[in-house]
């Protein structure tokens, strides 16, 4: 990520102290002509117009890189992994890193050595479901003083999703989808006996992938357990009761979960999207993106 343009430097509160005991040593210096007094009055303000420049250097040559943003649900913690490299020559020091407009989810960084880089994960709150921007990052560094602060702030343009909360009944709704010819459907669960292998589906949980048949140089193979099954169930947004939409939002994303957990394949039907059915880690996340994403403009009236 790139800097931008235009660094910022301000005082902190400490300067203010720094500038109070200067104007009384000045004062006493002058009133009572102790040499002593002045020295000491000399020495302090040559420290501190020494220590801008290091202030200022401290953070030349340190960037950012940020990596991909896990998703949440609502009411969990969004972490944020961060890679802050020094590409200069120098030892730097005492570095926070925070994002823009929240100073309690900050990261310290001690040091970090020359050519080298560090990794911390900022960790916020995810409050509101849908898709953010990450927005902006600050470094900060107040060394060697602290009388001082330089801040550097790096814009991005990284999204991430939060998941509506899960909530509501965990019952699964009896909706089946029809059989074939009156015969019930079979599907994988687990503890059920083992009947064969298919071709494995990116996406899928590697929880069943038949590792023994990789290890003999075969191609990715899924294990499939066969039962007699309850059919696909269909999750519809209209069909539940919920006068809030957040309400029905929160159900269907624990039905969700439920029928990905008892692999029981599972569609998802709201205002404007229809999800056929099926089971696996990318159609779990498609469904929970849309419910995410579902606006409530959407939704039609009767």
């Amino acid at each position: 990520m790139k800097a931008r343009k235009v660094p910022l430097v301000y005082p902190t509160p400490s300067f203010a102290g720094l500038l109070f005991v200067l104007a009384a040593m000045w004062y006493a210096a002058s009133s009572q002509n102790s040499a002593a007094v002045y020295l000491l009055l000399f020495a302090l303000t040559a420290a501190f117009l020494v220590s801008i420049p290091h202030t200022l250097i401290n953070l030349a040559g340190v960037t950012i890189t940020l990596e991909s943003v896990q998703s949440a649900f609502v009411g969990q913690e969004v972490s944020l992994p961060v890679e802050v490299t020094n590409g200069s020559r120098a030892t730097r020091h005492g570095i926070n890193l925070a994002l823009s407009g929240s100073s309690r989810e900050s990261e310290r960084i001690d040091y970090i050595p020359a050519g080298n880089a560090s990794r911390v994960t900022l960790r916020f709150p995810a409050r509101q479901r849908g898709e953010h921007k990450v927005g902006t990052l600050c470094l900060t560094s107040v060394y060697p003083l602290g009388f001082i602060r330089f801040l550097k702030k790096f814009a991005s343009s990284q999204t991430y999703i939060i998941y509506p909360k899960p909530a509501g009944d965990p019952q699964l709704p009896s909706n089946p989808a029809p059989t074939l010819h009156n015969r019930p459907q079979t599907e994988i669960r687990d503890g059920d006996d083992f009947a064969g292998a298919r071709a494995y589906v990116p996406g899928e949980s590697q929880r069943h992938i038949d590792w023994k048949a990789v290890a003999r140089g075969q191609p990715l193979m899924t294990k499939q357990f066969a039962a007699e099954a309850e059919g696909a169930v269909h999750l519809d947004f209209s069909a539940l009761r919920f006068a809030n939409v957040e309400e029905r939002l929160s159900q269907l994303v624990l039905w969700v979960i439920e029928a990905e957990r008892a692999r029981r394949p599972y569609g998802l039907r709201l205002p404007g999207t229809v999800i056929s059915p099926a089971v696996g880690q990318s159609h779990f996340h498609q469904c929970l993106r849309a419910l995410s994403l579902f606006q409530v403009g959407t939704v039609r009236r009767a």
